[in-house]
C-alpha cells in the first residue's frame, strides 16, 4: 500500500478501532456517514482490501491489516 491509498488506510484504522461489539457493516455506515464516499464505494473499498488480504474472511483485520492500520495511525497523528 502506498501514501496515495488514504481511504484503504482509513477504512483500516477505523476497522482497527472498532468496538467488540460492532460488526463491519456498522463501521462501514459510519464512514459513509462522514460524507468520505457512498455505501457503494465503501463496499468497493472492503471488498477490495479483502481481496489483497489485509480484511479475513470473518471480518477482522489480518496480521497484515493490523500492521497497515497502524502505520495509518502514525500517519495520522503526525
Amino acid at each position: 500500500m502506498n501514501e496515495e491509498n488514504v481511504v484503504e488506510r482509513v477504512c483500516l484504522l477505523a476497522l482497527m478501532k472498532k468496538e467488540s461489539k460492532e460488526t463491519l457493516s456498522d463501521v462501514q455506515n459510519m464512514l459513509v456517514e462522514t460524507g468520505m464516499f457512498d455505501m457503494k464505494e465503501c463496499k468497493s473499498v472492503f471488498k477490495m482490501l479483502k481481496n489483497e488480504q489485509y480484511i479475513s474472511e470473518n471480518d477482522t483485520l489480518t496480521m497484515k491489516g493490523v500492521m497497515e492500520a497502524k502505520l495509518a495511525e502514525e500517519m495520522f497523528k503526525q
